[in-house]
């Protein structure tokens, strides 16, 4: 008979990868070792081994729960701006609904990026270390979700959709949120549940659409 998991297993697994992700972030993932790890972690590196093949997987694990985590994000959004939908009944209000989908999904991203700050750091700049076909993956999970903000901004302007810009408009929004980390600061005054709202103001309406009255005022 098969040994069964020891109780609390995904729970260590879990701190593990949580601890990993700061490691990678911090130090790199070419410059962390798995001794580091496991010393981090308050285990043996045996030990670690129980939890985790490689440094390869632990990378793979971190970017991939990531990424799915994102997924679910988005399918969230999605599920409660579908009930909203049903209640539409004029074109401004479709159009207002298709704005408040692609506000709510920037806002969500942002406000993840920020709770998950070290894996995320860990996506955009560790995947090229992964094995081809492990990369692939965690690309096509990625491709995922930027289909989906190319979908609902295409639903916001459909004439962006027709020269073909939803696309690319959706990949310089992605630069915005995705690279916040390497100058906001976590300790900083302004936090990134500040600067939420501020990239969809941006993207939405503009460099004038942006409150600055709900920002907290800088010394």
């Amino acid at each position: 008979m098969a040994r069964g998991r020891a109780l609390g297993y995904d729970t260590q697994r879990a701190k593990i990868l949580s601890i990993a992700a700061e490691l990678f972030a911090n130090k790199g993932y070419v410059g962390t070792t798995m001794n580091d790890v496991a010393q981090a972690c308050g285990m043996s590196k045996p030990a670690l081994y129980h939890y985790v093949q490689d440094k390869s997987q632990l990378l793979f694990e971190i970017a991939s729960t990531h990424v799915a985590r994102l997924l679910a994000l988005v399918d969230e959004v999605n599920a409660s701006h579908a009930k909203e939908k049903s209640v539409v009944d004029t074109t401004a209000k479709a159009n207002a609904h298709a704005n408040a989908k692609v506000r709510s999904l920037i806002e969500r991203f942002v406000i993840e990026y920020a709770q998950a700050r070290h894996a995320h750091r860990v996506l955009t700049e560790d995947v090229k270390f992964l094995d081809p076909e492990s990369q692939a993956i965690v690309l096509k999970q990625q491709r995922q979700i930027v289909n989906a903000f190319a979908l609902a901004i295409a639903k916001a302007n459909p004439d962006l959709k027709k020269v073909k810009l939803h696309k690319p408009l959706t990949m310089l929004l992605f630069g915005m949120m995705n690279w916040l980390f390497t100058w906001l600061q976590p300790n900083g005054k302004l936090k990134h549940a500040d600067m939420a709202p501020v990239v969809a103001d941006l993207f939405l309406g503009g460099l004038f659409a942006v409150q600055t009255n709900k920002l907290p005022r800088q010394k």
